[in-house]
Protein backbone atom coordinates (compact mmCIF):
# COMPACT_ATOMS: atom_id res chain seq x y z
CA UNK A 1 0.00 0.00 0.00
CA UNK A 2 1.60 3.61 -1.03
CA UNK A 3 -1.53 5.22 0.25
CA UNK A 4 -3.93 5.18 3.53
CA UNK A 5 -7.18 3.69 2.04
CA UNK A 6 -10.84 5.38 1.13
CA UNK A 7 -13.37 3.80 -0.12
CA UNK A 8 -17.31 4.59 -0.35
CA UNK A 9 -19.86 4.68 2.76
CA UNK A 10 -20.26 0.63 3.44
CA UNK A 11 -17.26 -0.68 2.12
CA UNK A 12 -15.66 -1.52 -1.36
CA UNK A 13 -17.99 -4.19 -2.91
CA UNK A 14 -15.98 -7.30 -2.25
CA UNK A 15 -16.10 -9.78 -5.16
CA UNK A 16 -15.16 -13.69 -4.99
CA UNK A 17 -13.74 -15.88 -7.11
CA UNK A 18 -15.05 -19.35 -6.38
CA UNK A 19 -12.55 -21.98 -6.18
CA UNK A 20 -13.51 -24.42 -9.09
CA UNK A 21 -13.85 -23.49 -12.75
CA UNK A 22 -16.79 -23.55 -15.38
CA UNK A 23 -17.08 -25.55 -18.76
CA UNK A 24 -16.94 -22.09 -20.73
CA UNK A 25 -14.88 -20.64 -22.16
CA UNK A 26 -16.11 -16.96 -23.18
CA UNK A 27 -13.47 -15.06 -25.17
CA UNK A 28 -13.57 -11.85 -23.49
CA UNK A 29 -13.38 -13.66 -19.79
CA UNK A 30 -10.63 -12.31 -18.12
CA UNK A 31 -10.54 -14.91 -15.06
CA UNK A 32 -10.26 -18.30 -17.21
CA UNK A 33 -6.34 -18.78 -17.39
CA UNK A 34 -6.63 -18.49 -13.35
CA UNK A 35 -8.59 -21.81 -13.65
CA UNK A 36 -6.20 -23.88 -15.35
CA UNK A 37 -4.22 -24.89 -12.64
CA UNK A 38 -6.38 -25.18 -9.50
CA UNK A 39 -3.39 -25.51 -6.94
CA UNK A 40 -4.00 -23.77 -4.18
CA UNK A 41 -7.27 -23.60 -4.66
CA UNK A 42 -9.03 -23.20 -1.15
CA UNK A 43 -13.14 -22.80 0.39
CA UNK A 44 -11.71 -22.80 3.99
CA UNK A 45 -9.50 -19.50 3.53
CA UNK A 46 -12.00 -17.99 1.13
CA UNK A 47 -14.65 -18.44 4.11
CA UNK A 48 -11.95 -17.23 6.56
CA UNK A 49 -11.41 -14.07 3.94
CA UNK A 50 -15.06 -13.45 3.97
CA UNK A 51 -15.54 -13.71 7.55
CA UNK A 52 -12.87 -10.95 8.01
CA UNK A 53 -14.20 -8.70 5.20
CA UNK A 54 -17.42 -8.76 6.70
CA UNK A 55 -15.69 -7.68 10.18
CA UNK A 56 -14.60 -4.88 8.52
CA UNK A 57 -17.22 -3.48 6.45
CA UNK A 58 -20.21 -5.26 7.90
CA UNK A 59 -23.09 -3.52 5.11
CA UNK A 60 -20.29 -4.12 2.06
CA UNK A 61 -22.18 -5.98 -1.13
CA UNK A 62 -20.72 -9.50 -2.07
CA UNK A 63 -20.70 -10.90 -5.45
CA UNK A 64 -19.94 -14.45 -6.27
CA UNK A 65 -17.95 -14.85 -9.71
CA UNK A 66 -15.69 -17.53 -11.33
CA UNK A 67 -15.53 -19.38 -13.14
CA UNK A 68 -19.44 -20.85 -12.34
CA UNK A 69 -20.52 -20.22 -9.15
CA UNK A 70 -23.41 -22.96 -9.29
CA UNK A 71 -21.35 -25.26 -10.89
CA UNK A 72 -21.11 -26.76 -7.28
CA UNK A 73 -24.25 -25.46 -5.02
CA UNK A 74 -22.95 -27.39 -1.75
CA UNK A 75 -19.51 -25.43 -1.76
CA UNK A 76 -21.61 -22.28 -2.80
CA UNK A 77 -23.78 -22.90 0.15
CA UNK A 78 -20.75 -23.39 2.14
CA UNK A 79 -19.65 -19.83 1.03
CA UNK A 80 -22.69 -18.26 1.23
CA UNK A 81 -23.69 -19.35 4.75
CA UNK A 82 -20.53 -17.27 5.83
CA UNK A 83 -22.32 -13.81 4.89
CA UNK A 84 -24.58 -12.36 6.64
CA UNK A 85 -27.97 -10.79 6.21
CA UNK A 86 -26.43 -7.29 6.32
CA UNK A 87 -24.88 -7.63 2.87
CA UNK A 88 -26.17 -7.55 -0.50
CA UNK A 89 -24.98 -10.75 -2.24
CA UNK A 90 -24.79 -11.02 -6.30
CA UNK A 91 -24.32 -13.83 -8.19
CA UNK A 92 -22.56 -13.80 -11.59
CA UNK A 93 -23.94 -17.62 -13.40
CA UNK A 94 -25.42 -18.94 -16.43
CA UNK A 95 -27.56 -20.84 -14.33
CA UNK A 96 -26.18 -24.22 -15.51
CA UNK A 97 -28.15 -27.46 -15.80
CA UNK A 98 -26.91 -30.36 -16.50
CA UNK A 99 -27.27 -34.42 -16.10
CA UNK A 100 -25.78 -33.84 -12.19
CA UNK A 101 -28.30 -30.52 -11.54
CA UNK A 102 -31.21 -30.03 -12.59
CA UNK A 103 -33.72 -26.72 -12.92
CA UNK A 104 -35.12 -27.64 -9.07
CA UNK A 105 -31.99 -28.06 -7.92
CA UNK A 106 -31.48 -24.17 -8.60
CA UNK A 107 -34.98 -23.24 -7.27
CA UNK A 108 -34.18 -25.12 -4.48
CA UNK A 109 -31.18 -23.36 -3.54
CA UNK A 110 -32.52 -19.54 -4.94
CA UNK A 111 -35.90 -20.51 -2.83
CA UNK A 112 -33.69 -21.88 0.35
CA UNK A 113 -31.30 -18.37 -0.13
CA UNK A 114 -34.24 -15.82 -1.19
CA UNK A 115 -33.86 -13.72 2.23
CA UNK A 116 -29.81 -13.26 1.45
CA UNK A 117 -29.68 -13.21 -2.16
CA UNK A 118 -30.49 -9.61 -4.04
CA UNK A 119 -30.11 -10.31 -7.02
CA UNK A 120 -29.07 -13.28 -9.99
CA UNK A 121 -27.23 -11.81 -13.05
CA UNK A 122 -27.29 -14.43 -15.64
CA UNK A 123 -24.90 -14.02 -18.47
CA UNK A 124 -27.42 -14.50 -21.90
CA UNK A 125 -25.36 -13.33 -24.95
CA UNK A 126 -26.73 -12.51 -28.41
CA UNK A 127 -23.86 -14.53 -29.63
CA UNK A 128 -23.88 -18.44 -28.16
CA UNK A 129 -20.57 -19.39 -26.36
CA UNK A 130 -21.88 -21.70 -23.83
CA UNK A 131 -24.97 -24.14 -23.53
CA UNK A 132 -27.74 -22.37 -21.78
CA UNK A 133 -30.24 -23.24 -19.47
CA UNK A 134 -34.09 -22.64 -20.47
CA UNK A 135 -35.34 -19.23 -20.24
CA UNK A 136 -38.32 -20.20 -18.63
CA UNK A 137 -35.95 -20.95 -15.59
CA UNK A 138 -35.17 -17.09 -14.97
CA UNK A 139 -39.02 -16.12 -14.57
CA UNK A 140 -39.34 -19.11 -12.16
CA UNK A 141 -36.38 -17.97 -9.86
CA UNK A 142 -37.69 -16.58 -6.38
CA UNK A 143 -35.41 -13.48 -6.57
CA UNK A 144 -34.97 -10.61 -8.83
CA UNK A 145 -32.72 -11.69 -11.40
CA UNK A 146 -30.57 -9.47 -14.07
CA UNK A 147 -29.80 -10.75 -18.09
CA UNK A 148 -25.94 -9.27 -18.71
CA UNK A 149 -25.09 -9.30 -22.21
CA UNK A 150 -21.39 -8.38 -23.34
CA UNK A 151 -21.74 -6.98 -26.70
CA UNK A 152 -18.10 -8.01 -27.74
CA UNK A 153 -16.27 -6.68 -31.01
CA UNK A 154 -18.65 -7.12 -34.11
CA UNK A 155 -21.68 -8.24 -32.27
CA UNK A 156 -24.22 -8.77 -34.65
CA UNK A 157 -26.45 -5.27 -34.37
CA UNK A 158 -29.22 -6.58 -36.46
CA UNK A 159 -30.06 -9.15 -33.68
CA UNK A 160 -30.55 -6.07 -30.78
CA UNK A 161 -34.26 -6.24 -31.60
CA UNK A 162 -34.83 -9.58 -31.48
CA UNK A 163 -32.64 -10.23 -28.13
CA UNK A 164 -34.69 -7.63 -26.42
CA UNK A 165 -37.71 -9.27 -27.59
CA UNK A 166 -36.88 -12.62 -26.47
CA UNK A 167 -36.75 -11.57 -22.98
CA UNK A 168 -39.62 -8.71 -22.93
CA UNK A 169 -41.80 -11.84 -22.20
CA UNK A 170 -40.16 -12.99 -18.95
CA UNK A 171 -41.76 -10.57 -16.29
CA UNK A 172 -39.47 -8.89 -13.98
CA UNK A 173 -36.63 -9.23 -16.68
CA UNK A 174 -33.98 -6.44 -17.26
CA UNK A 175 -31.13 -5.98 -19.29
CA UNK A 176 -27.70 -5.02 -18.81
CA UNK A 177 -25.70 -4.68 -21.95
CA UNK A 178 -21.83 -4.70 -21.32
CA UNK A 179 -18.50 -2.92 -23.48
CA UNK A 180 -15.65 -5.22 -23.11
CA UNK A 181 -14.24 -4.20 -19.86
CA UNK A 182 -10.52 -5.04 -21.12
CA UNK A 183 -10.75 -1.71 -23.48
CA UNK A 184 -12.54 0.54 -21.21
CA UNK A 185 -9.86 3.67 -20.83
CA UNK A 186 -10.57 7.10 -18.82
CA UNK A 187 -10.62 8.57 -21.88
CA UNK A 188 -13.38 6.33 -23.78
CA UNK A 189 -15.59 5.80 -20.25
CA UNK A 190 -17.68 8.27 -21.45
CA UNK A 191 -17.30 8.92 -24.57
CA UNK A 192 -20.74 9.27 -26.86
CA UNK A 193 -19.36 10.37 -29.91
CA UNK A 194 -17.88 7.42 -31.30
CA UNK A 195 -19.44 4.62 -29.32
CA UNK A 196 -20.89 2.36 -31.89
CA UNK A 197 -22.95 0.42 -29.14
CA UNK A 198 -24.63 3.57 -27.69
CA UNK A 199 -25.61 4.83 -31.12
CA UNK A 200 -26.76 1.18 -31.79
CA UNK A 201 -29.04 1.12 -28.58
CA UNK A 202 -30.25 4.50 -29.38
CA UNK A 203 -31.65 3.23 -32.65
CA UNK A 204 -33.68 0.83 -31.03
CA UNK A 205 -34.42 1.86 -27.44
CA UNK A 206 -35.80 4.97 -26.02
CA UNK A 207 -32.77 6.46 -24.26
CA UNK A 208 -33.92 7.85 -20.75
CA UNK A 209 -30.42 9.12 -19.26
CA UNK A 210 -26.77 8.67 -17.97
CA UNK A 211 -25.67 7.73 -14.40
CA UNK A 212 -21.31 7.66 -12.93
CA UNK A 213 -18.91 7.83 -10.96
CA UNK A 214 -14.77 7.90 -11.56
CA UNK A 215 -14.60 4.31 -12.33
CA UNK A 216 -18.22 3.51 -14.33
CA UNK A 217 -20.75 4.36 -16.19
CA UNK A 218 -24.60 3.16 -17.21
CA UNK A 219 -26.81 4.67 -19.96
CA UNK A 220 -30.23 3.75 -19.49
CA UNK A 221 -32.71 2.94 -21.84
CA UNK A 222 -36.20 1.91 -21.58
CA UNK A 223 -37.69 -0.81 -24.62
CA UNK A 224 -41.41 -1.57 -24.44
CA UNK A 225 -41.19 -0.79 -20.92
CA UNK A 226 -38.19 -3.04 -20.26
CA UNK A 227 -35.34 -1.53 -18.37
CA UNK A 228 -32.17 -1.60 -20.34
CA UNK A 229 -28.55 -0.30 -19.22
CA UNK A 230 -25.45 -0.05 -21.08
CA UNK A 231 -22.86 -0.62 -18.63
CA UNK A 232 -18.57 0.69 -19.34
CA UNK A 233 -15.98 0.10 -16.27
CA UNK A 234 -12.55 0.42 -15.93
CA UNK A 235 -9.78 -2.90 -15.74
CA UNK A 236 -9.14 -1.83 -12.70
CA UNK A 237 -10.99 -0.43 -9.50
CA UNK A 238 -8.37 2.12 -7.63
CA UNK A 239 -8.13 5.85 -8.26
CA UNK A 240 -5.42 7.76 -6.66
CA UNK A 241 -6.60 11.06 -5.34
CA UNK A 242 -5.36 13.73 -2.49
CA UNK A 243 -8.24 15.06 -0.74
CA UNK A 244 -8.04 19.09 -1.04
CA UNK A 245 -9.96 19.12 3.01
CA UNK A 246 -6.93 17.17 4.74
CA UNK A 247 -3.85 17.28 1.90
CA UNK A 248 -3.73 13.39 1.92
CA UNK A 249 -3.43 11.31 -0.82
CA UNK A 250 -5.58 8.39 -0.47
CA UNK A 251 -5.97 4.84 -2.44
CA UNK A 252 -9.73 4.77 -3.15
CA UNK A 253 -10.87 1.58 -3.24
CA UNK A 254 -13.89 0.73 -5.49
CA UNK A 255 -13.97 -3.11 -5.57
CA UNK A 256 -11.78 -5.53 -3.17
CA UNK A 257 -11.01 -9.31 -4.69
CA UNK A 258 -11.07 -12.70 -2.48
CA UNK A 259 -8.98 -14.63 -5.05
CA UNK A 260 -9.52 -18.36 -4.97
CA UNK A 261 -6.72 -18.93 -2.89
CA UNK A 262 -8.23 -17.07 0.09
CA UNK A 263 -5.88 -13.85 -0.73
CA UNK A 264 -7.73 -10.66 -0.50
CA UNK A 265 -6.94 -8.19 -3.49
CA UNK A 266 -7.23 -4.51 -3.58
CA UNK A 267 -7.47 -4.39 -7.09
CA UNK A 268 -8.43 -6.42 -10.37
CA UNK A 269 -4.32 -5.99 -11.51
CA UNK A 270 -3.22 -8.20 -8.63
CA UNK A 271 -2.46 -5.89 -6.43
CA UNK A 272 -2.66 -7.33 -2.48
CA UNK A 273 -5.32 -5.92 0.15
CA UNK A 274 -3.28 -4.37 3.52
CA UNK A 275 -5.90 -6.11 5.03
CA UNK A 276 -4.60 -4.51 8.45
CA UNK A 277 -4.44 -0.47 6.92
CA UNK A 278 -8.17 -1.33 5.52
CA UNK A 279 -9.26 -1.67 9.20
CA UNK A 280 -8.93 2.34 9.38
CA UNK A 281 -10.45 2.71 5.67
CA UNK A 282 -11.53 6.50 5.63
CA UNK A 283 -15.33 6.30 4.35
CA UNK A 284 -16.79 8.85 1.73
CA UNK A 285 -20.04 9.25 -0.05
CA UNK A 286 -20.43 6.95 -3.15
CA UNK A 287 -19.57 9.36 -5.68
CA UNK A 288 -22.27 7.42 -8.36
CA UNK A 289 -25.05 10.03 -9.76
CA UNK A 290 -27.43 10.81 -12.29
CA UNK A 291 -25.24 13.35 -14.71
CA UNK A 292 -27.97 13.19 -17.23
CA UNK A 293 -31.92 12.42 -17.49
CA UNK A 294 -34.27 12.78 -20.26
Amino acid sequence: MKHPYKTREGGATVTIFVPYDCKNHCPFCINKGEYADLTGFSMEKICQSIRRMDAITPRCDFVFTGGEPFADIEKLQIMLDQIPTTHKVYINTTLPVSEHQSEDDILAFAEKNKHKITCINVSRHMQKYVVESNDSLLARLPVPFRVNCVLYKDYPAKDLVPYMERFLKLPGASIQFRFDYTATTPENLYDEDSDKILHDLKQVARYTGLDGCRMRCGFHFDYKGMELTYHKTLPYSTIVETDPADGVTYDILYDILIKQNGDIHSDWTGVLLDVDAYEKVVYEPYDLKWLVRV
